[in-house]
């Protein structure tokens, strides 16, 4: 009982310690990063091309192979992630081979990204001819955030109360008139939820990316699937390579702008599901 007691009182205190010097140490860095960049942002970083002359460096190559990569992953893995989701909580007998994918699945959740990487550029790059392109990028971050797509859908869809599905096949609705009507539209906010994770998750990956691509100098944005590209988290770690202390100061600049496009994505992202939760609420 002691004990017990003791715990109680010592293990809050620990965790709020432990909470509060996380965000102490985040606040310093992004202090940091806003002191040594924000002198370095300019329209020149947002249109420009990578340079060996700091004053003409920018991100424009990166920005866009970001967009085009990401963006890719996300029209990828966004239907078959929820589409699998659905599947597995809906139509499958959740027999062991359905238990048997989830666990595989939230295992792929945890694997290193680098090990995506590896596999994207062996199978897709060299087994599949696709080379070191957009579209092995893409397919791989979408190999990347597929599990995690998957189990966040499945976890919404299962909060959907089962009396809204009982009072569907009561007014005589199919299966799939279930599925279109009552499911997806209630777990759609939740889905939402997961792709906010997804896309911030695929947006700042430079691992595997760095597998694929590597550290290459990239003059022009990607105009197709099969173009070489880098990302922003490949052009921020060139820069923070080089000596000059200016290529220093314009990776802190390219830090701040990756955390406005993420911080950007993720805003919209989240004021859809609140429109969609007000409308579904209504």
């Amino acid at each position: 009982m002691a004990l017990k007691q003791l715990l109680d009182r010592v293990v809050p205190r620990v965790l709020l310690t432990a909470v509060s010097l996380s965000v102490i140490f985040l606040a310093s860095l992004l202090i940091e990063v806003a002191y040594t960049g924000l002198g370095m942002l300019s329209p020149n970083l947002i249109r420009g091309y990578p340079s060996s002359d700091p004053s003409r460096a920018g991100l424009r190559p990166a920005i866009w192979g970001s967009v085009w990569v990401v963006g890719l992953a996300m029209l990828v893995a966004l239907p078959l992630g929820v589409a699998t989701a659905l599947y597995l909580s809906e139509y499958s007998r959740r027999g062991w081979l359905s238990k048997l994918i989830y666990f595989n699945l939230t295992n792929l959740a945890a694997v290193p990204s680098v090990v995506y990487g590896l596999v994207g550029l062996s199978f897709l790059g060299y087994f599949m001819g696709a080379g070191r392109s957009v579209l092995t990028g893409g397919l791989t971050l979408s190999f990347l955030i597929l599990p995690l797509i998957v189990v966040v859908s499945m976890e919404a869809i299962r909060s959907v109360p089962e009396l809204h599905r009982l009072g569907a096949y009561a007014l005589g609705a199919t299966r799939s008139q279930v599925v279109a009507r009552i499911v997806l539209p209630e777990a759609l906010p939740g889905i939402l939820t997961g792709s906010i994770l997804a896309v911030s998750r695929a947006m700042g990956e430079a691992a595997p990316l760095l597998v694929i691509s590597g550290l290459i100098f990239v003059r022009d944005a990607p105009s197709g699937l099969l173009d070489g590209f880098t990302v922003l988290p490949l052009q921020i770690f060139s820069w923070i390579l080089r000596p000059q202390e200016e290529f220093r100061r314009l990776s802190a600049a390219g830090i701040i702008v990756l955390l406005v496009l993420l911080l950007s994505m993720n805003s919209l992202a989240i004021v859809l599901r609140n429109m969609l939760q007000e409308r579904r609420a209504e």
